[in-house]
C-alpha cells in the first residue's frame, strides 16, 4: 500500500504543486485547498503524513499548523515557509523547510516519518533503527542501543542532512539546561559510531560540524 500523504496548499504559488511530484515519487496523495478543508477531511482520514504548503497560501501557516495538530495529535506535519519566513515558538510542526529546495529534500523528510509510522522501523540509507527493540542495524552489524543512546540515534536519523547544535542536542537527550561538561554527549557519539560505522575515525553516517554539531547523513543525502 503506498503511503498517503495531505497535501494542503493554496494556488497562488509561482511553483509547480509539491503534489505531482510525490505522486511521481510513489506517494498517494489527497490535495485540499486551506486548513478548513483539511479539518473536514481528517475527520474521515488518516494519512501517514501532512505537507502544509503554507508559501502557496502567502500565510506563515501557524494558525493552520496548530488547528491541524489539535485534529491529529500524532501525525507529522511538515511546514513549507518562504525563503524569509521563520516559525515561532509555538509551532507545532515536526519539520519546517524554507524555500527554495529539490523535490527529493521534502521526500527525504517524509520517508523517516512514514517508515516509523508503517512498521514501527524507523530506515534511512542502509541504517535500521528498531523503535520498540532499541536494535541499530548496519551493514550486518547489529547494536543493542542503551535508552539515551537510542533517543540520540533517533533524533539524529529523523532529519538526516540537518545539523543539531551541541547544546540543542544535550538539552533534548540529558533533559538539562546546564552546559557546564558536554563530553558526555561526545562520548556518547563516539559510541553511537562503534555501532554503526565500519571505520569510527572515518564516519560516514555520523558526522562532525566543527564548532557546530553533528549530524546524520542519509545514503540520498551523500555526494
Amino acid at each position: 500500500m503506498k503511503p498517503l500523504v495531505l497535501v494542503i496548499e493554496g494556488k497562488r504559488a509561482a511553483r509547480p504543486s509539491f503534489s505531482g511530484g510525490l505522486l511521481k515519487k510513489g506517494f498517494e496523495v489527497e490535495s485540499v485547498p486551506n486548513g478548513s478543508s483539511a479539518i473536514k477531511y481528517l475527520k474521515k482520514n488518516q494519512p501517514h503524513a501532512i505537507v502544509i504548503d503554507a508559501d502557496s497560501m502567502r500565510t506563515t501557516g501557524s494558525r493552520i499548523c496548530q488547528s491541524v495538530r489539535n485534529a491529529v495529535t500524532e501525525t507529522p506535519i511538515v511546514l513549507v515557509l518562504s525563503q524569509d519566513s521563520r516559525v515561532g515558538s509555538n509551532n507545532t510542526a515536526d519539520e519546517v523547510l524554507n524555500l527554495p529546495f529539490t523535490l527529493q529534500k521534502l521526500v527525504n523528510r517524509l520517508r523517516p516519518f512514514i517508515t516509523m509510522d508503517q512498521n514501527k522501523m524507523l530506515e534511512v540509507g542502509s541504517i535500521k533503527l528498531d523503535l520498540d527493540q532499541r536494535w541499530v542495524h548496519c551493514n550486518g552489524k547489529k547494536t543493542r542501543l542503551t535508552p539515551r543512546l537510542f533517543r540520540l540515534m533517533k533524533t539524529l536519523m529523523k532529519k538526516p542532512g540537518v545539523v543539531h547544535q551541541r547544546e540543542e542536542l544535550f538539552r533534548k537527550i540529558w533533559e538539562t539546561e546546564y552546559f557546564g561538561d558536554m563530553r558526555s554527549l561526545d562520548v556518547h557519539i563516539s559510541w553511537l559510531r562503534r555501532a554503526v560505522e565500519d571505520n569510527p575515525r572515518n564516519p560516514k553516517y555520523i558526522k562532525t560540524e566543527r564548532g557546530v554539531g553533528y549530524y546524520f547523513v542519509g545514503e540520498s543525502d551523500k555526494k
